[in-house]
């Protein structure tokens, strides 16, 4: 029997793991709520707050749901991975378990424990199923080469860009591959962690799920036809369409990057194409880019120097830190974002390039930190994107001209009413 360890790839479509499992034999599906991820961080936050949590286990309910009708079971535990699987090795007679390859320290540490305590007579594949452009069509023969800057990345890819097919649904395998199943996906309470209602005013008020995500392809692209207005509208600040809100479901698997690309070209065949089209993909890119980074750099993305071994004297005042979560700093703009980040589990793109600024530059703090809070905080938290996008705006990454946002220019930009900052900072009646 083949079993099938699902990770960060939390989709049945364009999965190779999923698709290598099911080419002979039984298979058997397995996910781990993993009580690490849902421990206290280094800097006192919890790795994962309630709004990603209730995302993650919607997403959850809806894989156990889509396998089934593959009549595949999907077992799903409370319980560090390392403990559960090479029980099921044995139990269930495995000779192949397949994963998506992970190379951060955390999933690296979870994968070897998981292979170190398992029968040495079985084989572990992994395999990178979370890139646009697929590592071995990269035009790098090492991930040493990857360039600082994204700009020349992106250059040399667009020269020779390769995008795999998208790999299809498995075929559904016969009834007798289901397997007694009486395990049950969790709650919020078995992490700790409260019941919430959702915030009226909030930017991102789907669910977690394969479906949800493929629900939102439709609608931004097919129904409203938004991508056509992207580049013009993904600075915005408020409401559910001014950027394609894409990325929750990408950080956690439930859609693939190269699904939304091809999404992407149906709609420039069909529809139109022009710069919002192509600013869409070139965020895809910038999401390849920080994944490539953390590939080069491995856990120097965790170091206080980042990945530019820049020197600086940061601060770690907790009344800063308290001042700055709960939205009380000297800029408006800077507290209606931190606001909506504590009250949803969202901020814009153009909000958490300004936070993360004013933490770092404004304030002066510790840049791992503000870091660390986002983990906490994000629906969308990726480790890659988030930790790279730290460095970047704080002068230890990629940015090789050091920017820093001056807030109060950035909200006559982009909040000129000051809509988004009533919407947040005013009391509300509800």
């Amino acid at each position: 029997m083949n079993l099938i360890w699902f990770r960060n790839d939390l989709r049945v479509a364009d999965n190779l793991a999923l698709q290598q499992a099911c080419n002979g034999g039984k298979v058997l599906a397995i996910y781990c709520f993993d009580p690490r991820q849902f421990s206290d961080l280094r800097f006192g936050f919890k790795k994962t707050s309630q709004y990603r949590a209730q995302f993650l286990i919607e997403t959850v309910t809806e894989l156990k749901q889509s396998l089934g009708q593959l009549n595949i079971s999907l077992l799903i535990y409370h319980d560090k991975p390392e403990n559960i699987i090479p029980k099921l090795i044995s139990q269930y007679n495995i000779n192949k378990v397949y994963l998506q390859k992970e190379w951060t320290s955390e999933e690296k540490t979870v994968a070897d424990s998981v292979i170190s305590a398992s029968s040495k007579d079985v084989t572990f594949k992994s395999s990178y199923n979370q890139f646009l452009i697929h590592p071995e069509d990269i035009p790098y023969n090492d991930f040493k080469q990857i360039p600082e800057v994204f700009t020349n990345f992106r250059k040399a890819c667009e020269a020779h860009l390769k995008i795999r097919p998208l790999i299809p649904i498995p075929e559904p395998l016969p009834k007798d591959n289901l397997v007694k199943n009486d395990t049950n996906v969790v709650e919020l309470t078995d992490f700790g962690l409260d019941y919430f209602q959702l915030d009226y005013r909030s930017a991102f008020p789907w669910k977690g799920g394969e479906l949800q995500a493929l629900a939102r392809v439709d609608e931004y692209l097919w129904k409203t036809k938004r991508l056509s207005v992207y580049k013009k509208t993904r600075n915005g600040l408020i409401g559910t369409d001014y950027s394609s809100k894409f990325s929750a479901w990408l950080a956690n698997g439930s859609i693939s990057p190269r699904t939304i690309y091809w999404q992407i070209k149906q709609f420039e065949k069909e529809i139109v194409k022009n710069e919002s089209t192509y600013w869409l993909f070139f965020e895809l890119l910038w999401r390849d880019f920080f994944k490539f980074v953390s590939l080069k750099h491995k856990n120097k993305i965790f170091q206080i120097k980042g990945i530019s071994n820049e020197s600086y004297q940061w601060e770690n005042s907790k009344e800063t830190l308290k001042m700055w979560i709960e939205g009380r700093t000297t800029s408006s703009f800077i507290n209606a974002n931190l606001k909506e980040l504590a009250l949803t589990g969202w901020m814009s793109n153009r909000g958490r390039q300004n936070v993360a600024s004013f933490w770092s530059k404004e304030l002066k703090q510790d840049w791992r930190i503000g870091a660390s809070y986002f983990e906490s905080m994000l629906i969308d938290y990726d480790v890659h994107s988030n930790w790279c996008n730290w460095m970047y705006t704080s002068g230890v990454g990629n940015d090789p001209r050091n920017r820093k946002f001056n807030p109060s220019r950035q909200a006559t930009v982009y909040d000129p009413q000051g809509k988004f900052q009533n919407l947040w900072l005013q009391p509300t009646l509800f």
